[in-house]
């Protein structure tokens, strides 16, 4: 996503919202000559998922919802929005390890020094000076400053409700989430009754979909989706 990673920074930050995000990926797909594509989105990817179906629902074929809905726990949020943009004064790769350790460690209770610092490898690049450097744009947080990003309950559900109901859908939940908790997770369920679910034990917001439960519900959720 533009921001992130080796994609470059917006100079207007305003535009790091989902739609913008969704619009990206449809020009993606034009630029690689795909027609259609089955969706794995975890957290925010479910979001731009769901923009996607709504905007081009021929393009998406199925979708894979990583611990993510249309409705978001309120602890989860907030735990968010408390490190989102915010830069701390990292000098070394133990330092980064020790930071991201600290603001996720109830998603990963089982995490062994190893893990976490590869988990910092996935979160930070190293500066030219050889330290940590977050690998995103911390303006990324100006839209959720600004209010932009405020959840509108009606158009979310029904956009939820329009991706499972015209396509194989899965929610892939860790059993210790706080973003999509157990009554959020039912509400889906409930709302749509084709929607597959499957729980990822011992870990909350979001499985790295690398866990054996995850890999065992992703491989028999892919073999029933049509690809024609």
């Amino acid at each position: 996503m533009r921001g992130r990673g080796l994609s470059a920074y917006d100079p207007n930050p305003m535009r790091y919202v989902p739609a913008t995000y969704a619009a990206d990926i449809a020009q993606l797909l034009d630029k690689l000559g795909i027609d259609r594509a089955i969706f794995i989105g975890t957290s925010m990817g479910g979001l731009i998922a769901m923009d996607l179906a709504a905007k081009w629902p021929l393009r998406v074929v199925g979708a894979v919802l990583n611990d993510v809905g249309p409705e978001a726990s309120p602890a989860g949020l907030a735990r968010i929005a408390s490190y989102t943009g915010l830069v701390a004064p990292l000098e070394t790769w133990l330092d980064a390890r020790d930071y991201v350790r600290r603001i996720n460690e109830a998603a990963f209770p089982l995490f062994d020094d190893d893990e976490w610092m590869e988990f910092a490898r996935l979160t930070f690049r190293t500066d030219d000076d050889g330290k940590p450097l977050f690998d995103y744009d911390p303006a990324i947080a100006e839209p959720i400053k600004a209010g932009l990003l405020k959840p509108d309950p009606p158009t979310a559900w029904r956009r939820f409700q329009q991706l499972c109901d015209r396509r194989p859908v899965m929610l892939i939940r860790g059993a210790l989430s706080d973003i999509v908790s157990d009554d959020i997770a039912a509400k889906m369920q409930a709302k749509a009754p084709s929607l597959t679910v499957a729980e990822v034990p011992d870990v909350g917001h979001a499985p790295l979909l690398n866990e054996p439960a995850a890999l065992d519900a992703l491989a028999r959720f892919l073999e029933r989706v049509p690809v024609e």
